[in-house]
């Protein structure tokens, strides 16, 4: 059955999903491992499972102690997990792609892939002549430097065949980028479809009667986005740390699925002037956009479709014409997804 955001406000199906630690608790402070993990974007509705995992003591339960930080954008991510800037992160697989292309020994590896459905897009007034990709061309577009929907503008184009030549991009802070469209100061601004639909809400816009998305999914890149990464270095070191970390976020999921404003309330202690209301109906919408690809049913939440995967990294090479393709095995590995009894193969 498809996910709706309707049926997953009154879910509760993943109750139990996630099994026995199988990992000793009470470890004491001296045998803790910390971590220090940065996510994608500030802390929403979406960031929900890596408090409820820290509420309900998951991270400690495995031997860890998490500190984790809000992100400048999904592609950033991976730049600050390869720089040492931070143990692990929530980030763009396809900003990893590009990494290992280049710079193979920087590069860290996905080890839990979250997001299965290409969310990447440019927004519109819906009121302006812009209709399609096409459209796009000669027109004066925006937004953050790290923006993961930016960082693959250059393959957008390239798989959409758009003369770019006369597009002027403004960069501009994360926060500005509804008000810029808002304004009209920009014919377009790149981002996450969901994280431009309810910060333009939050705005007093109605995104659905005010906004068009171009959405890159639309026009070929079946691409995968956010996942856990960590240095391959970590998981060579310390793979015990990895899994449990991997363990404990699997279980947060569960948990929030479970109990949608238990998710919520664990974020609101985070940021408590956050609009509640609005940031579950993000979460919502990020499970059934964003994570509910059909093969979740085959692999699990987490896991990946090997020749999809592959596909998207060829996209991504070929349309950035990038030095090499790398292996899957240098993108993701499976070794530290949770047993299969723990997996979840279905969101409602």
């Amino acid at each position: 059955m498809r996910i709706t955001r309707r049926n997953l406000l009154k879910t509760s199906a993943a109750a139990g999903l996630v099994g026995a630690a199988g990992f000793p608790a009470g470890l004491s402070a001296q045998e803790q491992t910390k971590l220090s993990m940065i996510l994608n974007w500030r802390y929403q509705g979406p960031q929900a499972w890596f408090f409820l995992a820290q509420d309900k003591g998951y991270f400690e339960e495995y031997g860890l102690e998490i500190q984790m930080d809000q992100g400048n954008g999904s592609g950033a991510a991976v730049g600050a997990v390869a720089s040492g800037s931070y143990d692990t992160g929530f980030g763009d697989v396809n900003a990893l792609i590009q990494l290992a292309a280049e710079k193979p020994e920087e590069a860290p590896i996905c080890v839990y892939q979250m997001y299965n459905t290409p969310p990447f897009t440019v927004a519109v007034l819906a009121s302006s002549e812009i209709e399609s990709a096409k459209d796009l061309e000669g027109k004066h577009l925006g937004g953050a430097a790290n923006d993961g929907a930016l960082k693959l503008w250059p393959a957008f184009t390239q798989v959409a065949g758009l003369d770019t030549s006369g597009v002027e991009i403004t960069n501009f802070a994360p926060n500005l980028r509804e008000q810029m469209l808002k304004s009209g100061q920009v014919d377009g601004v790149f981002g996450y479809v969901n994280t431009i639909r309810f910060s333009a809400k939050l705005s007093g816009m109605n995104p659905d009667e005010e906004i068009r998305f171009i959405s890159f999914g639309d026009y070929g890149m079946d691409l995968y986005s956010n996942g856990i990464i960590v240095p391959k270095k970590l998981t060579e070191e310390n793979p015990e740390a990895v899994r449990g970390l991997v363990r404990a976020i699997n279980k947060g999921i569960a948990d929030t699925l479970a109990d949608l404003d238990a998710g919520i309330a664990a974020v609101v202690d985070r940021e408590p002037l956050i609009n509640a209301a609005i940031e579950k109906e993000r979460l919502v919408a990020t499970l059934a956009d964003e994570m509910n690809h059909p093969e979740v049913a085959e692999f699990g939440l987490g896991n990946i479709d090997p020749e999809r995967f592959q596909k998207a990294i060829d996209i991504v090479v070929e349309a950035r014409g990038l030095p090499r393709t790398p292996d899957i095995s240098e993108i993701f590995t499976p070794d530290f997804l949770p047993p299969e009894d723990e997996r979840i193969y279905k969101l409602v």
